[in-house]
């Protein structure tokens, strides 16, 4: 039987010291770690003591109300971080399962407008996994954050994480039939300047009257709304407000009961896309695996190729 207490074992730190730091360098917050694993505020700081010691160095620098690691701190975080999600993994494997939550961080319009519509057929299939949705534009720090996958849109290029393509993000204009009706007809690109435009100073408006071969210098100039997401623009384009440019994955039903009416097929592409992303080193984690499966599928079925 191979001796434990010797060879690389014997250089191990405490694992309890291993754990409250890699809580405290999550939220970089003693206080908050302490609130995770339901210890006081003195016991986090006396197992990272023991660990710095053990060490041989400072992981933490201490400020007034906030800690920050130290260079030896954020080479440590990392290694640690993805050793649990390897026990993780491994446990979870062990079960033979998925169960517990996921949770996905997700840009709003990606969320409204064909997650919440397909969601539900994951929940049935998996009834032991319960999903939180987490809407933001911020890019979520992994290492840091309970968040399992996330849905980007950009170019895919992110160190650190998998990506999977799920459709390309390109854009055009769309608008209300009432809208439309309201100068005639819209039978030209140039006849969309005649109408309100939702965030003009939007870059994807020049690129897309540039394919069309009409100036629209003035454009961005324009007085306008700004709104931040797709999702309320495309609303706001319902209502009659305006002309939104939006990418068609994300409104096909709005545009097949005719809320919604593309008058053009030029569409405008950027190279920019949506994806599905998740640690490199979590790939295999069950509850990772059954929902990439998923909604690659998803995706494909709903969308097209």
């Amino acid at each position: 039987m191979p001796d434990l207490n010797g060879g690389r074992f014997a250089q191990l730190p405490p694992l309890a010291a291993i754990r409250v730091f890699e809580a405290a360098a999550r939220h970089l917050s003693f206080t908050e770690a302490a609130a995770e694993l339901g210890m006081t505020q003195a016991a986090v700081s006396y197992q990272i003591k023991v660990l710095e010691e053990r060490a041989g160095t400072p992981l933490f620098l201490r400020q007034p109300r906030q800690v920050a690691l130290t260079e030896a701190g954020q080479k440590l975080a990392p290694a640690v971080t993805q050793a649990f999600a390897l026990i993780g993994e491994a446990y979870a494997s062990v079960r033979g399962g998925a169960d517990g939550v996921l949770c996905v961080s997700t840009l709003l319009t990606f969320a409204a407008n064909w997650l919440a519509q397909h969601l539900g057929l994951f929940q049935l299939a998996h009834p032991s996994l319960a999903v939180r949705v987490d809407t933001s534009n911020r890019v979520v720090d992994f290492a840091r954050e309970d968040v399992d996958v996330a849905i980007r849109s950009g170019s895919g290029n992110w160190p650190g994480v998998e990506t999977h393509m799920l459709f390309r993000a390109d854009f055009t204009p769309v608008l209300s039939p009432n809208l439309a009706a309201s100068i005639g007809g819209v039978k030209e690109p140039a006849d969309l300047l005649k109408l309100p435009i939702l965030d003009p100073g939007d870059i994807w408006w020049k690129q897309w009257f540039e394919l069309a071969g009409v100036e629209a210098d003035g454009l961005a100039q324009r007085p306008g709304t700004s709104m931040g997401a797709q999702a309320y623009e495309a609303n706001a384009a319902i209502a009659g407000q305006g002309v939104a440019i939006v990418t068609r994955a994300l409104f096909k039903v709005e545009i097949a009961d005719g809320r919604l009416i593309q008058p053009f097929d030029i569409v405008g592409d950027d190279g920019h896309a949506y994806w599905l992303v998740y640690p490199s080193g979590r790939r295999n984690v069950p509850k990772i695996r059954l929902f990439r499966e998923w909604i690659l599928a998803e995706v494909k079925d709903s969308l097209g190729p």
